[in-house]
């Protein structure tokens, strides 16, 4: 077991405070703090402490020296690294639309600028790595996301009111399909300042009349970003309040946008971001939407229902690349079997952890990694623990 020192970044979204009141982590120069990374992503790897020699060394570098040790034989042959990243996320303000590739497009992409001599850090690089980003967000405080397009009744009826301003908009009422509502998105994401002037007059008079979602958000968002093309993304988009300890999953190839709130987020691991609006960040409109599924979808099958066995709530995620479980531990030893590498994230209270050879102890907001060798763990204490491995 190794004790875990995680990185901040300091994305212009994150909230000031949030980590300091939920962990008690100081900011002292009193940045944004957006994300805590716990993983091996080489942009940001987290440094592991071993808990007998007090040794350091980077994640990613330790799990290279042996990944078979740490990963598992399987997942170090199939995945060829940590196959996830576990994150804090603390939005105060709404992140970018944004879009992550499929698998074999992060390939592609990868290889592509690669090929170009467009370096890793450079502002305009589309694809930081080859791997595709699935995403599951479990809140810990309300949080609201945009999440794949409404159904084509509900865009339909959300239009109506600013639909005089654009043509475009009155072609989509006339044949509401999943065709016509690529050609809305698409325009909507490429309008000139002639086109969206008529249009932001709309929907301002809309917003003075109207209460509730989509108009909150917007009104959320006009501030920030007055003149943005992503301010009528919330009419086509799913608008998904959880409230704490609930849970949604994020597809590749499906558009979305955290808006406000903290949450535990996991996915493969990947930092490959396509933008179209809502940020001061690269924005690649051809190739997002050339990652881009035009498929509508309810919000209630966007949610996770979690499988739960005694103190396990175990959510199923449709992809192999990570697995999640939350614990609550009340003053009862709780038996894990382990044949993965796992990260442990104390959530609140504090939590003994006992492995094969050794003992830790950690307290909300601390985590501990485990190596795929360690073929048990035993939990005990008082407190809600979260667990990221693979089956």
């Amino acid at each position: 077991m190794f004790k875990m020192i995680n990185k901040i970044q300091h994305y212009d979204w994150g909230s000031k405070d949030a980590l300091t009141k939920l962990y008690h982590i100081k900011n002292p120069q009193h940045l944004p703090m957006a994300e805590l990374w716990m993983g091996a992503h080489p942009k940001a790897s987290s440094m592991v402490e071993d808990l007998n020699s007090q040794q350091k060394i980077s994640l990613d570098k330790l799990i290279a020296t042996d990944p078979s040790y740490y990963l598992g034989e399987k997942i170090a042959q199939k995945f060829h690294r940590l196959p996830f990243l576990f994150k804090v996320l603390c939005a105060a303000q709404p992140l970018s639309i944004q879009v992550h590739p499929d698998k074999i497009a992060a390939e592609v992409g990868f290889k592509r600028e690669n090929a170009a001599g467009i370096a890793l850090d450079c502002p305009n690089r589309n694809y930081k790595d080859d791997n595709h980003k699935p995403e599951l967000i479990y809140a810990l405080t309300p949080f609201k996301a945009l999440n794949s397009f409404r159904p084509l009744k509900e865009i339909t009826n959300l239009l109506l009111p600013i639909a005089e301003a654009s043509p475009v908009i009155q072609l989509f009422l006339k044949t509401p399909t999943e065709t016509q509502l690529a050609q809305l998105f698409k325009h909507l994401l490429s309008l000139t300042t002639k086109e969206k002037q008529p249009l932001l007059v709309a929907l301002k008079s809309v917003l003075q009349q109207e209460k509730g979602e989509p108009w909150n958000t917007i009104e959320k968002m006009l501030p920030l970003y007055p003149e943005d093309n992503g301010l009528f993304a919330p009419l086509l988009l799913n608008i998904i309040e959880l409230q704490p300890g609930k849970a949604m999953f994020l597809y590749a190839r499906t558009p979305h946008a955290y808006i406000e709130g903290v949450g535990l987020e996991v996915m493969a691991n990947s930092d490959n971001v396509l933008r179209a609006g809502l940020t001061n960040k690269h924005i690649d409109i051809a190739e997002l939407l050339a990652n881009l599924d035009f498929i509508a979808k309810p919000c209630d099958t966007l949610l996770l229902q979690p499988n739960i066995h005694n103190n396990e709530f175990c959510y199923p995620i449709p992809v192999d690349d990570f697995a999640f479980s939350l614990y609550l531990i009340d003053n009862q030893l709780t038996t894990i079997a382990n044949n993965s590498a796992t990260i442990l994230f104390c959530i609140e209270g504090k939590i003994s952890i006992t492995s094969e050879n050794q003992t830790a102890e950690i307290l909300s907001g601390e985590s501990i990694f485990i190596s795929a060798s360690e073929r048990q763990i035993m939990l005990n204490g008082k407190g809600k623990l979260a667990r990221v491995f693979n089956y």
